[in-house]
């Protein structure tokens, strides 16, 4: 069973989807966690309450982690108020689907680019600044960096950066134990373009077409990839970026 006790976990995006319920995975493992979030203060402290019910500490954090400045300051708040930083998670991302390479604006470009790829990039920089010896650090993708599909060129070209660094960022700090690793979900029901349950009905059923286990991801099957990297379980596995396909090829 992983053991987080006395570990303190920073997860970007973890007021819901995806982020929340690594944060809420780490806190029943006992990891005190910061949770960040952009613009949703509400849904940030609703996850606080939720972790601190577990009995942990929890604090969160508002950061737009495309802001470098405001990256620094959220690090310095966690190890301010825990003393250390043991496990950061690179979750907070924007998606978009249906969308040919000749209709993307600039605009939506600069939008992606700047959380998908310089949101990670800065974060995982910081994480490798100030993770602790033996930490963990742990980058969330997406498969469509994998699988090149019509209307997905934006959003897949932005989500094949981080997943090089992961690679990059484990020969560089493997002298310290530091094992840095991605998990690589496909469509996952409940995060997403796919948040709320009456969204995107078509490419819903595309997906459980396509996945031989017949049913998309669940951000559950994301937390149990991200614990088992947080763990001591995975202490010589680093450099990977782990696909969670429900047996599909990506």
């Amino acid at each position: 069973m992983t053991d987080l006790k006395g570990k303190v976990a920073l997860i970007t995006g973890s007021a819901r989807g995806i982020g929340k319920s690594i944060a809420l995975r780490y806190a029943s493992k006992g990891a005190d966690i910061v949770v960040n979030y952009s613009r949703d203060k509400e849904s940030g402290a609703s996850t606080v309450r939720e972790i601190e019910a577990l009995g942990v500490r929890a604090f969160g954090h508002q950061a737009n982690v495309a802001d470098v400045g405001q990256l620094e300051r959220m690090f310095e708040a966690t190890i301010s108020a825990f003393g250390k930083i043991d496990i950061v998670v690179a979750n907070a991302g924007v998606e978009t689907i249906d969308l040919p390479v000749t209709d993307v604006t600039e605009e939506l470009y600069d939008r992606l680019y700047s959380v998908n790829v310089k949101g990670a990039f800065f974060t995982m920089q910081q994480a490798a600044k100030c993770v602790t010896n033996n930490g963990r650090i742990i980058y969330v993708g997406s498969t469509t960096a994998n699988l090149p599909l019509p209307g997905i060129g934006l959003y897949g070209s932005s989500k094949t950066a981080p997943q090089y660094l992961v690679r990059v960022l484990a020969l560089e700090l493997g002298a310290r134990g530091i094992t840095v690793n991605g998990v690589i979900p496909t469509a996952i029901d409940g995060a997403g373009i796919f948040t709320r349950s009456g969204d995107h009905l078509d490419m819903r059923e595309f997906v459980k077409k396509n996945i031989p286990m017949g049913r998309m991801g669940t951000a559950e099957d994301v937390a149990d990839v991200a614990e088992f990297f947080a763990g001591d379980l995975s202490s010589f596995v680093s450099g990977q970026n782990l696909c969670i396909t429900g047996g599909a090829i990506a």
